[in-house]
Parts: structure tokens; sequence; C-alpha cells
């Protein structure tokens, strides 16, 4: 009895552990910060580079920046 119930709660423990991790993998994009001129042509392209998580929060709520008609903004895939 004791063996199955260690047994069980081994299983029931992986189970969690492999959910878990397809969670962390799932949550992650590519972006990069490119610059466009006023008329909207791409002026400068950033490194793609994959963020994941927290990471990939702060560069979603970062606005566009407009300075003299330049505008630097995160695009993300």
């Amino acid at each position: 009895m004791k063996r199955l119930l260690l047994l069980s709660s081994g299983f029931v423990l992986l189970a969690i552990s492999i959910t878990s991790c397809e969670a962390l993998i799932g949550n992650c994009m590519i972006c990069q910060q490119n610059t466009y001129n006023s008329s909207g042509t791409l002026i400068t392209e950033g490194q793609e580079t994959e963020y994941c998580d927290d990471a990939l929060l702060r560069i979603q709520a970062t606005p566009p920046v407009t300075v003299l008609g330049v505008t630097t903004k995160w695009e993300c895939r």
C-alpha cells in the first residue's frame, strides 16, 4: 500500500512539473525596436531578440516615442 501511494504521488509531481515547463515556454515572443520617419518609412531596424514573461510584458506595455517626427516603437511577433 505504501508503495502504491509513493508511486501515485511521484506520478502527480511529474505531471505538475511537465505542465509548468510548457507554460513557461509558451509565453515568449520575438521582438525588435524599430524607428520610422513621419511618413511611416522604416529608418532603422533593431536586432530580433526573444523575450519571455515579465520582460515581454514590459516591452508590450512600452508606448511608442515620437521626437521631431521620428517614432521608435517595439514590434513583436
